[in-house]
């Protein structure tokens, strides 16, 4: 079975309040775009009397050991609660950059939860698989079901929002900096906002720039001031609307024109147009 995991942006990003598990409550708008990865999952038939997820990775490198990464935990947690599930070997080709704040591994580990409620027939519901990815990470349950969603908590309680950006062109740009979940936090500063992203977002696009925030960008962007050089970039190029996207360092722009020759623009950076 062959699957097409899809990226993420967040359109506006707050950090409420801290929880007495150490974990911040947020407000953010996660909106799907059209950047994604490829799983292919085959079962093994043989028999055997310790199942497991053998993973190989194309494409994007992707570091430390892949016994931790989060398609081998999604498989490890399925079996835990589905003794029907058999070996399988996976193969990932990596196209969404990784550190960037786009939820690539959280989106594999989405839809192999996914896969493997198909492939065995386990009949969970989207609830049920939404439950089981909040295990393994905050944004995991957005990508059961990937539509344009409001998400508080810490990212796991969502409501759709009824959107669409298809009209306008989005242009991704990451640059080769690795933003630790640490660093994303220092000095953050913990405050309702004063308007709501879910209802920024409601509004044209052309109003977002004086009022839709991403709270980690200030922060982000005084230990890379590359961030802000790249916002601004996308500013000088004709964006709507432009900013960091998640924990970072991916940032993004949205377009209603057409935009050539970003990959010599940024020449030193991934860059995508969607």
């Amino acid at each position: 079975m062959i699957q097409q995991p899809c990226a993420k942006i967040n359109l506006g990003l707050n950090i409420t309040s801290k929880r007495p598990d150490g974990y911040h409550n947020l407000e953010t708008v996660f909106y799907p775009i059209n950047i994604r990865d490829e799983i292919c999952i085959k079962p093994e038939n043989e028999k055997s009397q310790s199942y497991q997820c053998t993973l190989s990775i194309n494409g994007i490198s992707i570091d430390g050991d892949l016994q931790q990464n989060l398609i081998v935990k999604a498989y490890n947690l399925i079996k835990k609660y589905h003794a029907e599930v058999t070996s399988i070997n996976v193969t990932l080709t990596k196209n969404i950059p990784t550190q960037a704040g786009m939820g690539g591994g959280s989106s594999d580990c989405a839809y192999t939860i996914r896969m493997l409620n198909h492939m065995y027939n386990l009949n969970m519901s989207i609830q049920e698989m939404q439950s089981l990815a909040a295990k393994l990470g905050a944004d995991c349950p957005f990508f059961i079901n990937p539509i344009p969603s409001f998400a508080t908590g810490i990212g796991d309680i969502l409501t759709p929002v009824n959107m669409d950006l298809s009209p306008y062109k989005i242009a991704v740009v990451k640059p080769d900096i690795k933003i630790s979940t640490k660093e994303a936090f220092t000095n953050i500063t913990v405050q309702k906002p004063i308007k709501c992203c879910r209802d920024i977002v409601m509004q044209p696009i052309e109003t977002w720039k004086d009022e839709l925030v991403n709270d980690f960008e200030k922060n982000i962007s005084s230990i890379y001031p590359e961030i802000i050089q790249i916002k601004n970039k996308l500013y000088d190029l004709g964006a709507i609307y432009a900013s960091m996207t998640g924990s970072g360092s991916a940032v993004f722009g949205i377009f209603n024109k057409e935009i050539k020759d970003l990959d010599k623009v940024f020449n030193n950076c991934y860059v995508c147009l969607v």
